[in-house]
């Protein structure tokens, strides 16, 4: 058994073994970059800490499974999604746990929660610490952060700034249609809905209002700037 601190109803993880994890996730990360790079990784770990300090979870479970969660990203993105990043990296994550030295039940927990966390993954979240890798990994794809990603992406592929007039049901992803207003309306408009925990919820309402705003701030700019001109000097 690894060393811990803290109480039973939100264990903490060893700052030895937090970095000992940064540094076995960081090369995949890295080689994914943009939105997914390691810095996405941290702010899920931030979300995930501050959730499960707050809900009372098992942070030695919830903090390995936040920094290894993308891992399998990378091959995802190879393959233009024909392969589930969740279950790829439960896969990948599995050798890196037993060498750092969890034991089964630990690994089959963390394991959980990185397949569980993907947007459209079939196997739902069952843990605390499940529903809040879930939350947390929801919340970096919304709100500011998630609009800078949005864009981020759309910049890697190529697509256009803003698409309003588009019919979004009618596009493809990975193409140059997939801007980051047609992640809004396609997915991220919708993640508010699925959140895990109250908690979870609550700070998504927040975010999501925020994209409203953004969205329509940039529609009247891109669409309409000569007379949102006129009309500001009237």
């Amino acid at each position: 058994m690894i060393e811990q601190t803290g109480g039973s109803s939100a264990r903490e993880i060893a700052p030895e073994l937090l970095a000992q994890l940064r540094r076995a996730a960081r090369p995949y990360a890295v080689q994914e970059g943009g939105p997914h790079g390691p810095d996405h990784s941290e702010r899920v770990l931030h979300s995930a800490l501050y959730l499960g300090k707050k809900l009372g979870a098992n942070l030695h479970i919830l903090a390995p499974a936040a920094i290894l969660h993308d891992i399998g990203r990378s091959e995802e993105s190879a393959k233009r999604g024909a392969i589930c990043h969740a279950r790829r990296g439960a896969e990948l994550a599995m050798p890196i746990l037993e060498q750092l030295g969890y034991e089964q039940d630990e690994i089959k927990a963390i394991c959980h929660a990185i397949v569980a966390h993907r947007y459209r993954g079939a196997v739902a979240p069952q843990s605390l610490e499940a529903r809040i890798l879930f939350d947390a990994d929801k919340l970096d794809a919304i709100g500011a952060v998630g609009i800078g990603r949005a864009f981020l992406f759309a910049g890697q592929i190529g697509a256009r700034l803003h698409n309003p007039e588009q019919d979004h049901t009618r596009t493809n992803a990975y193409s140059l249609e997939d801007s980051a207003y047609r992640e809004f309306q396609v997915k991220l408009s919708k993640v508010k809905e699925q959140m895990q925990t109250e908690l979870g919820r609550k700070l998504a309402q927040e975010r999501h209002a925020f994209m409203q705003v953004f969205f329509a701030q940039l529609t009247r700019e891109t669409s309409g700037l000569c007379s949102y001109l006129a009309e500001e000097m009237d």
